[in-house]
């Protein structure tokens, strides 16, 4: 299950690493690759939780904290670009790196 996690967890960073560079280019990413972000990530997040509660002395609680943080702030620039375009690129650099310091936090714990 935390493998799974992890290749889900690999997946949501490609496609926002895809979301990054078109904000950056002054383009938009389309819904379908925004919507596969979002949920490639909170399907992984759900088995990192499913798995933690199978494993409850030993689990990534670093991990887990990164990633819920991030994926306040994911869900937070979803619903600002929704419904206005704003797109402020301080607040995805933040999510940016909460998610890969939860993923690498991840990767350490899976296999170290």
């Amino acid at each position: 299950m935390i493998y799974a996690a992890i290749g889900l967890f690999a997946l949501a960073a490609l496609l926002g690493l895809t979301i990054l560079i078109k904000w950056l280019s002054k383009s938009d990413a389309s819904n379908a690759v925004k919507y596969a972000h979002g949920l490639a990530a909170a399907t992984a997040l759900v088995l990192l939780v499913i798995y933690s509660a199978k494993n409850q002395d030993h689990f990534p609680k670093i991990s887990i904290i990164l990633f819920v943080i991030a994926a306040l702030g994911g869900f937070y620039m979803f619903i600002r670009d929704m419904s206005t375009k704003y797109r402020s690129i301080g607040i995805a650099a933040i999510h940016a790196l909460l998610a890969v310091s939860g993923f690498v936090a991840l990767l350490l714990f899976a296999f170290a």
